[in-house]
């Protein structure tokens, strides 16, 4: 059997450890492995027990946590760190009527703060779903604007504005968003292109991506991804780190998160490492 890297006699939670090597002077690499192995196993996972059994600064558990959730192997959460969902398991869905009422403040912030980016004269696309509505609401005084959406609520809020210009992206219509998908819409977005795009999403995992509940949305956003200029994500604090479905929209070019004033610092942290990100909180 092959020693632990941590060495004999010890153990780190289920994680046998070693005591012929310091623990303080582990190698990045073994002391990661560690902590993937703790968060793998189920094993509580905070930083501040992280600190006390790998003898190390708070500042290098949270690096390291930062390392292993932009290589895609755990989540970061507020105060530590999860696993990935397993492939093949989700959270189903909440209902549209449920998920409008969710976080409603937050969303409308969100929206407004969302609104501030988007010029006259700008061609925009809005992406399914309750922040997306709740920002078209905003969009409604403005001139000269061409929306493209996938939103059938947003297009019930802007359609007949004499100077708003409203194109939906035609497909099949999810009741759960009413929102349209599929193969008509993914040729109609390979036609347009817009200054700006406002996705939402399941939930959002820096170094990762966004996460949704079919295949068929999270293709959908990469298609939107494509054909924009700029990219805004839309999501409340509580979709931060959240990987509770298992298809994945990859985030590999520049964008802005625009999320609440409620997020913690740790949800914020993985974000701000990254520098293709630019992070907006909504007051």
């Amino acid at each position: 059997m092959r020693p632990s890297p941590l060495g004999e006699g010890a153990h780190l939670g289920n994680i046998a450890v070693v005591h012929d090597l310091p623990l303080p002077h582990m190698k990045a690499a073994d002391r990661r492995r560690a902590i993937l192995e703790r968060v793998l196993t189920g094993v509580d996972a905070n930083v501040e027990r992280l600190v006390s059994e790998l003898g190390v600064s708070e500042a290098t558990v949270r690096r390291d946590l930062t390392a292993l959730a932009r290589e895609g192997r755990i989540v970061r959460t507020y105060g530590g760190a999860a696993a990935l969902m397993p492939v093949g398991s989700h959270e189903p869905e909440a209902p549209l009527e449920e998920r409008k009422a969710l976080q409603r403040d937050q969303k409308e912030a969100i929206a407004r703060m969302a609104a501030s980016f988007v010029r006259d004269g700008d061609a925009v696309l809005l992406d399914s779903g309750t922040t997306a509505a709740a920002l078209a609401r905003l969009l409604a005084a403005r001139e000269d604007l061409h929306v493209y959406t996938t939103n059938l609520l947003a297009v019930t809020a802007l359609a007949g504005l004499p100077k708003i210009r409203v194109t939906l992206i035609g497909g099949d219509v999810r009741p759960s968003s009413m929102g349209t998908f599929g193969p008509l819409a993914q040729l109609a977005l390979s036609r347009i292109s817009v200054d700006k795009a406002f996705l939402g999403a399941d939930g959002v995992v820096a170094g990762v991506g966004l996460c949704e509940a079919t295949a068929e949305q999270a293709y959908l956003k990469e298609c939107i991804i494509r054909q924009a200029a700029d990219i805004f994500v839309l999501v409340d604090s509580t979709k931060l780190g959240r990987a509770r479905q298992q298809h994945w929209t990859p985030l590999e070019r520049a964008w802005t998160l625009v999320t609440d004033s409620e997020a913690a610092p740790a949800q914020l942290e993985p974000f701000h490492a990254l520098k293709q990100v630019q992070v907006i909180i909504a007051p």
